[in-house]
């Protein structure tokens, strides 16, 4: 049991690397910000870990579904955030870190979950994997008996709208995705991040709450399409392809076919207008509305500018 003051120990954020747009790595940097103490779990040693350590976290090494690791990562720690990419492994390292967080009696536990989960149940649930994953990792911290925040972000602009947009939008002036018509209300990790960083700061208000998490707007990628015209000073037009052959390309540059599975289904989902919702719950938790998309193009105009051309 932790008996240490949860105002002197370190918040444990996993997943505090990441890659494009990764709530981990935002988060850390805000509670360092704030002057908390942060452990920071990556999976490797590289220069992202080395760059926390200058921040000032305390970097540690370390496998989510590993139980040596996890207990020697949880130690000493009373509130613990637990996000992890998409994985085949995603079940396992829920239940394994919750486990241990349990054993260690942490004050708060919170979980980086999917919105799309308010859409399943015990009799309904997708095509994908992960999203199965996903529902069965909530349903077993509901049973766990640990103080659980769940947070349901919506899509990631860093996502769709940044990753897999910037090839076409930078070298043919068209937002290439397979997505029909439906639409969609992404959100920045950074906002998301900032959900967590103030559910962290005063986590007892929040036990055994949802944070269903969504972008400014619900719109289609036509609409999505003016909006990087207008951020970019040029015509970007939206080019709805198969998902077939999207897929097929993800495959071919080596993206593992669990993930490929789940954006798939994802891309199909919002065909079906399965990913048209919004709420205030950003604004409600942080006081500020989230980033719209054409400041987040602004923000990140380079990556879509080809070579040489003014941004």
């Amino acid at each position: 049991m932790n008996t240490q003051s949860s105002h002197d120990s370190p918040i444990l954020v996993t997943g505090a690397a990441g890659a494009v747009g990764s709530i981990g790595r935002n988060l850390t940097e805000m509670l360092l910000a704030k002057g908390h103490k942060v452990r920071a779990l990556v999976r490797r040693e590289d220069e992202r870990a080395q760059a926390l350590r200058q921040l000032g976290a305390e970097v540690m090494q370390g496998d989510l579904t590993d139980l040596t690791a996890m207990h020697r990562a949880i130690e000493g720690c009373a509130r613990v955030y637990f996000g992890m990419s998409v994985s085949a492994d995603y079940l396992t390292a829920t239940v394994n870190t919750a486990a241990v967080a349990r054993h260690h009696g942490v004050e708060v536990f919170v979980n980086m979950s999917q919105m799309t989960v308010t859409q399943m149940s015990i009799t309904e649930s997708t095509d994908s994997p992960q999203h199965n994953c996903t529902r069965l990792a909530e349903q077993a911290l509901s049973w766990s008996g640990l103080p659980v925040v769940t947070m349901r972000p919506t899509v990631f602009l860093e996502g769709f709208f940044w990753l897999f947009a910037a090839p076409g939008v930078r070298d043919a002036d068209e937002l290439t995705l397979p997505m029909g018509r439906g639409k969609t209300s992404p959100i920045s990790a950074v906002d998301v991040a900032r959900a967590v960083s103030v559910v962290l700061e005063d986590p007892t208000p929040h036990i055994g709450q949802n944070h269903n998490l969504t972008g400014l707007e619900s719109a289609d990628l036509e609409h999505y399409a003016r909006v990087f015209s207008k951020a970019l000073g040029r015509a970007i037009r939206y080019r709805d392809v198969p998902v077939s052959g999207w897929s097929e390309k993800l495959l071919g540059a080596g993206v593992p076919a669990h993930i490929v599975k789940h954006l798939s289904v994802m891309t199909e989902m919002n065909k079906q207008g399965r990913y048209d919702r919004m709420t205030d719950d950003l604004f409600k938790l942080t006081g500020q509305k989230p980033i719209s998309m054409y400041d987040f193009i602004k923000l990140h105009a380079s990556e879509f500018t080809r070579h040489g051309t003014a941004v």
